[in-house]
């Protein structure tokens, strides 16, 4: 019969435990660099390029199956309904018969998307929403790939996304035919009203939100108002 566990014995190899990573702490620091290393591939192999799709099928599959398997939304052109990922892994089959119908709208929202992963999209040249709202892997750089959607893009949420400042919206210059972008909640921008002033300045048939947000900044917590703001129309 094995040995029975009292909570006294399980607390001694608790406290066991605790002592030997104290004891040994450039273990602990090789097992965190380990495992952020795992995570970063992991981010890697997700924004991976599907070449093959992409030589099979077309841009706009090849498009469609990256959102969905990062658990984005895609929403076809003259179609009323969105794609969303079911608890099925494989895409392609319900996909096939939009081989060439153009995709006009992604929500990619809390998506695991980087400068990598936009190759998947930047092809879309009808998409005319985008939605990149919490991304935390969206950077300046990402930003700075925009312009290759210039052509179409009329909608643009970057709210929310931490890694985002003033270097990158500066790229969105090329943008001129959005009509909605949503700049709101974004903590590396250092001087978020200032901010938006010049963005409206740089995108004047835009409408350009985050005026709340820039001004939230500066009012005592409780004289700010509820957060009412709607995501990007479908």
């Amino acid at each position: 019969m094995s040995e029975l566990v009292t909570p006294d014995s399980s607390r001694r190899k608790k406290r066991t435990l605790l002592q030997f990573l104290s004891d040994h702490f450039q273990d602990i620091q090789t097992l965190r660099e380990y495992l952020l290393q795992k995570q970063i591939s992991k981010v890697n192999w997700e924004n991976r390029s599907f070449t093959n799709i992409q030589e099979k099928y077309g841009p706009y599959i090849t498009g469609a199956v990256f959102i969905l398997k990062q658990g984005g939304a895609v929403k076809f052109q003259d179609k009323e309904e969105w794609i969303r990922p079911n608890n099925r892994s494989h895409f392609l089959a319900e996909l096939q018969k939009f081989q060439k119908v153009p995709v006009e709208a992604v929500d990619a929202s809390g998506c695991a998307i980087n400068y990598q992963g936009l190759s998947n999209l930047l092809p879309l040249k009808e998409l005319r929403s985008l939605s990149l709202r919490r991304c935390p892997n969206l950077d300046d750089w990402c930003l700075s790939r925009l312009y290759l959607l210039a052509g179409s893009l009329q909608e643009l949420s970057l709210a929310g996304c931490p890694r985002i400042s003033e270097r990158g919206l500066a790229c969105l210059h090329h943008l001129q035919n959005l009509r909605r972008l949503d700049i709101s909640d974004l903590p590396a921008v250092s001087h978020p009203g200032l901010t938006q002033i010049l963005v409206e300045e740089m995108l004047p048939h835009c409408e350009v939100l985050g005026a709340d947000w820039a001004q939230n900044l500066k009012l005592e917590p409780d004289k700010q108002p509820l957060d009412t703001s709607s995501p990007l129309s479908s």
